[in-house]
């Protein structure tokens, strides 16, 4: 994607300052970045509000898959108390080079889930990050252990029904809108017939039709937050 002019900031959301490329992202087939995602996720944050979730932001996810110094990484994630989610989601990218940390070609997702003790992998294009995602798993399921002797090491699996994307560019609306169906599901605590996991509920509520159309419902958030944020004072 070639650089857009004139990249001024349009609006600070929690942690998350967008940029006017991301309108314009939004606006086109073009590949989700870092903040668009991390947006994402800080809102459904907001909406689905749990101490029980974590939704983790893309350089975190980064971060802990790249780290040079694996003991480091202790301190790193202690804030995010990690041992005691029950359910938290990864945004996976396909970038292994920390000198472009706004690299890589494609977005999956990697969910745990305490009850069942699982990271779930749901990749919307044949499983193109599986190596990627599993080397988030490995440097970050010893950290899921919650200190009980019962706890063993989480299991990995890929979710083979995860919906697929029909283009070259959606993989990024893909991973939103499964974060999305996973916050609902669990919130809802809604039983399924595999594992008492939310695959059915996945499958059922997402579609290429969806993903288009929650390009233009993520666009519209930015423009009513935009909108809102110019009627209250000025913050520094």
């Amino acid at each position: 994607m070639g650089k857009f002019e004139g990249d001024e900031k349009i609006l600070s959301y929690n942690d998350v300052v967008l940029r006017k490329s991301d309108l314009e992202i939004l606006s086109g087939p073009y590949f989700l970045n870092d903040r668009i995602i991390e947006f994402y996720f800080s809102y459904l944050s907001t909406t689905h509000p749990s101490n029980d979730i974590l939704l983790s932001p893309p350089s975190i996810a980064f971060w802990i898959m790249n780290c040079p110094d694996v003991e480091s990484l202790n301190g790193f994630l202690e804030p995010l108390n990690l041992r005691h989610k029950k359910l938290v989601i990864f945004p996976v990218n396909d970038n292994s080079d920390v000198s472009k940390p706004e690299g890589g070609n494609h977005w999956s997702l990697l969910a745990f889930y305490r009850e069942a003790n699982i990271f779930v992998h749901h990749d919307s294009n044949k499983g193109m990050n599986k190596y990627d995602a599993k080397r988030l798993y490995k440097a970050v399921a010893r950290f899921m252990n919650d200190g009980s002797n019962s706890t063993s090491n989480p299991s990995y699996m890929e979710c083979v029904e995860s919906p697929q994307q029909v283009n070259g560019y959606d993989c990024g609306v893909y991973v939103t809108a499964i974060a999305r169906s996973i916050c609902k599901w669990y919130e809802e605590r809604r039983e399924v017939e595999k594992d008492g996991l939310w695959f059915s509920a996945v499958v059922e509520e997402i579609s290429p039709l969806l993903v288009a159309n929650m390009r233009k419902e993520i666009l519209g958030l930015i423009r009513s937050l935009m909108a809102v944020k110019e009627y209250q004072p000025a913050t520094k």
